[in-house]
């Protein structure tokens, strides 16, 4: 089955899986804030499938900004969301590789922190999961 997706549903996807990063990012701002992003993005770029290809393209539009942790949750995590009922709604495959893409990704990106995600860092991923979970 061959996709199409809008440039509106590429920039979705992109917004939601780049915006874990930049969430978790912000959230652990007290740990390696540059490590966490730069582990968690070269993750993304890892991604194969339809979802590589997507996350791959120029990320134009794709941006994600807060003055707060709130403010970024409240970018990201719907999209998350979204991201998967689309996905879920053209190709069940697709959606478990984006899920997955983006579980790795968050692995990935607090992996390197000293005796592993904080109690800060650890509700942010549980709260990531539950928004791709919730489509």
């Amino acid at each position: 089955m061959s996709i199409t997706l809008s440039e509106q549903d590429k920039l979705t996807l992109r917004t939601a899986a780049y915006g874990a990063i930049s969430l978790l990012t912000a959230a652990g701002a007290t740990d390696k804030p540059h490590k966490i992003a730069t582990e968690g993005s070269i993750a993304l770029s890892a991604a194969t499938g339809l979802v590589g290809y997507v996350l791959a393209e120029k990320s134009e539009g794709a941006k994600v900004d807060g003055k707060s942790v709130a403010a970024v949750a409240d970018q990201v995590l719907p999209a998350l969301t979204a991201a998967m009922a689309l996905l879920k709604r053209l190709d069940q495959a697709e959606a478990e590789n984006f899920r997955s893409t983006v579980l790795v990704a968050v692995d990935a990106a607090t992996r390197g922190l000293k005796g592993g995600p904080g109690p800060v860092l650890a509700d942010i991923i549980r709260k990531i999961t539950a928004a791709l979970d919730a489509a």
